[in-house]
């Protein structure tokens, strides 16, 4: 069955996991985007002013709540301000976090800037900020990193002012960026998206893309030019609190052709005729683990399997 394997206990809105082992201590870290389901006031105030929650593991089966990432603010934003979607990765010696800001906490989404914005921590506790990523527009969301073929990093995000499209950028060290233009794009080419993320698993590199309607696939043998493949993880799972779409995911790699994929969903909205307002439970949001694996040089993934034990991955 499909049960939920996290859920926060504090808002009630885990979204956006990514997970990483801690290499000090062996057991696994999920950073997440803490939404405040709970907040009870309309306008979309609730899925702004969210901190970013850490939960932790020491198989990646039962997961321990342990608060919140203190630090990560801009000094000149006083007061409440929004937190998305953490990249978090170890490259270079250090741990590194792409964040999604946005200063303060807005009950609506139009004419606020989002960026994205570099952290870098010795231990995954303590974060030094380091800027915002110049990137193509004070509109982006949604980090994803990766190492690529040709020995540069890439970072790859949501351009929501290029009609939900993906752009790339490329850097030899994590902190100088060059601007590599769009890779996947949305509206009015493609399929709008958001939530890249970038793996490598039975001898190709992978896409995947949150297009709201389960994760759109794309396959790649430089990770810079990509194929779609159409999508995965739209039919509804088993269990009860797992029937909507499998939204916004992470990838930990745990064999040569297996993986576990991390995602959410809201298990109690109406997705399809999104009722007006929204209750608590209708915002409301459970992380949830799916297989993934390749077949025939194709990516298929089951999220009925159950919890993923991460013994031997190496995050």
């Amino acid at each position: 069955m499909s049960a939920p394997i996290y859920i926060d206990p504090i808002q009630d809105g885990a979204a956006d996991p990514t997970v990483i082992r801690n290499r000090a201590t062996g057991d696994w870290w999920m950073f997440y985007t803490n939404r405040r389901a709970r907040l009870g006031t309309p306008g979309f105030g609730w899925i702004h002013g969210s901190p970013i929650g850490v939960a932790t593991s020491p198989d990646g089966i039962d997961w321990t709540y342990r608060g919140t990432v203190a630090g990560l603010d801009d000094p000149a934003d006083p007061g409440l301000n929004t937190h998305w979607a953490p990249e978090v990765v170890y490259a270079e010696g250090a741990y590194h976090m792409f964040l999604s800001y946005i200063p303060s906490a807005p009950e609506s989404f139009a004419g606020y800037t989002r960026q994205i914005v570099h952290f870098t921590s010795p231990d995954l506790g303590r974060w030094t900020r380091h800027g915002v990523v110049p990137l193509s527009s004070n509109f982006v969301i949604d980090a994803c990193i990766a190492r690529c073929p040709d020995g540069l990093y890439r970072l790859w995000y949501k351009d929501e002012a290029d009609g939900a499209s993906t752009h790339v950028s490329s850097s030899r060290d994590l902190f100088d960026w060059s601007d590599e233009g769009t890779v996947i794009p949305g509206r009015p080419d493609g399929f709008p998206h958001e939530g890249p993320n970038v793996f490598e698993l039975g001898g190709h590199a992978w896409m995947i893309v949150d297009e709201w309607h389960g994760q759109g696939v794309f396959r790649s043998s430089d990770m810079r030019q990509w194929q779609r493949q159409g999508r995965i993880l739209e039919a509804a799972g088993a269990d009860p609190m797992d029937r909507r779409f499998a939204r916004h995911a992470d990838v930990v790699v745990t064999g040569p052709s297996e993986a576990a994929l991390y995602y959410f969903t809201h298990p109690e909205w109406d997705e399809l005729n999104k009722p007006d307002p929204l209750t608590d439970a209708d915002r409301r949001t459970v992380v949830h683990v799916a297989r993934l694996w390749v077949e025939d040089g194709m990516l298929k993934a089951d999220r009925d399997t159950g919890p993923i034990s991460l013994a031997g991955a190496a995050g």
